[in-house]
Parts: structure tokens; C-alpha cells; sequence
């Protein structure tokens, strides 16, 4: 698991732990090519975390294009896109993602309570083993943004909050995806997700 300052560390470890994960923790970039999966995890603003996340961007990106699983929690699945309008909103202008999976993080529209927060329903679009068993489960969000990939393949499940919006995404080769939710927050829900990562991994 990826440490750059930003991430719910503690209570992501616990939930793959009890997935029958074997976690480290690093900020040592030249770890990542060695594990079985790297999750980036993250809390707060997107510039923040795409700034913290600077030093790791290329042996990230490396680790993706490697094949190896790589799953964004949250902050850190709005970092897998390209750009998000929080930058914009926060008057910083334009600031770049991964750009692992190709797409924009953008606001919930003006009237929407935000952030949205609490549990909303799970609408499996496609086939992806991180979804294996969790089509119409329930999962738990806190976020002001969403994303929209430039694919709509991209787009593994849905849930709605006035709007339907993306709460699973994937790249094209299945090996990088990301939970706008929080599954070490969602109970069985989430642990099964975290099972299904594990499972990935062992593959």
C-alpha cells in the first residue's frame, strides 16, 4: 500500500488483513514493482494528493503498465483519471492525475448536498472479478466529486445520488480500477470487494 501522506491507512490495512492479505506499508517506490497488487488509498483534495502522490507517479505507472493490479480508494481512484474540476474550483488551475484510465473528476451540480455521504446501492455494469457478488450491495461514500471516464467501458458499476455516476472504475486491461467508495468502510459489502482484490492479486 502506497504511503503518501494522504491515505486512511489504518483502517484500509485492517480491512485486507482481515481480506487474508499480507500488507506492507511503503513510501519506498522501488517496493511497489515487487508486490502482488498496490493500492493507493486517499482522503482530502486532489491537487494535494496528486502533489503527494509526485514522487511515486512513475514506478505507479510502471507497476500498472507491468500488469500488476493497482486499486485506487477513493481520492485515490479520482487520481487514476486524468484531470478533476476541484483543482479548477480551488482556483489552481489545471493539475494532472495518472491518467491511467483517461477521464475528468467533476463537482455533483449546484443544489446537491455534498458531500454525499452514507450508503448507496451497488449497479454492477459489467463483468470485472472485483465485482464478483456485490451487484445490489449496499457500499458507503464521502466525496464532493465523481468521475467520468472518456470511455463509458470504463464505467464497472454505477450508484445514484440525483444523478448516476460511477462508483467502480477500470482501465481497458482490467489490472487498474478504483471504489469512489470506501470498502473498508462497507461491511460485508466492502470486505467482499477487498476479497476479490486479494483474489486478483493471487492470480
Amino acid at each position: 500500500m502506497v504511503d503518501y501522506g494522504l491515505g486512511n491507512l489504518r483502517s484500509v490495512t485492517r480491512g485486507l488483513e482481515r481480506a487474508g492479505a499480507d500488507v506492507e506499508i511503503s513510501d519506498d517506490p522501488e517496493a511497489f514493482a515487487s508486490a502482488d497488487g498496490v493500492v493507493l488509498p486517499g482522503v482530502g483534495a486532489f491537487r494535494e494528493g496528486v502533489e503527494n502522490a509526485g514522487p511515486y507517479r512513475e514506478a505507479l505507472l510502471d507497476v500498472a503498465e507491468s500488469g500488476t493490479p493497482v486499486f485506487g480508494i477513493c481520492l485515490g481512484m479520482q487520481m487514476l483519471l486524468t484531470t478533476s474540476e476541484e483543482a479548477e474550483h480551488a482556483g489552481e488551475g489545471e493539475v494532472r492525475g495518472l491518467d491511467l484510465i483517461p477521464g475528468t473528476n467533476v463537482r455533483f451540480a449546484e443544489g446537491q448536498k455534498v458531500p454525499h455521504m452514507g450508503w448507496n446501492e451497488l449497479d454492477v455494469k459489467r463483468d470485472h472479478p472485483l465485482v464478483e457478488g456485490v451487484d445490489g450491495e449496499y457500499a458507503y461514500f464521502v466525496h464532493s466529486y465523481y468521475a467520468v471516464p472518456d470511455d463509458e467501458n470504463a464505467v464497472v458499476a454505477t450508484t445514484e445520488y440525483t444523478v448516476e455516476f460511477p462508483a467502480i472504475v477500470a482501465n481497458e486491461e482490467g489490472n487498474v480500477f478504483g471504489t469512489q467508495f470506501h470498502p473498508e468502510k462497507s461491511g460485508e459489502t466492502g470486505l467482499r470487494i477487498l476479497r476479490n482484490f486479494v483474489d486478483i492479486c493471487r492470480e
